[in-house]
């Protein structure tokens, strides 16, 4: 049976997730295209939002 791939868009958003939770800075986003960056930026600040009430 074969494997979906994961929409980029969703893949570009938990790898944003992932910097941010990890510290990593907002201007070392790895995309180009305005739509994967937009959707890594979400990603990086929900997860600022979420150490910061862990915090």
């Amino acid at each position: 049976m074969k494997r979906q791939k994961r929409d980029p868009l969703q893949r570009a958003l938990s790898r944003g997730y992932q910097a941010g939770i990890t510290g990593r800075s907002k201007e070392k986003c790895p995309y180009q295209s305005l739509n994967a960056r937009s959707h890594w930026l979400g990603g990086w600040r929900q997860a600022i939002a979420d150490k910061s009430v862990i915090a």
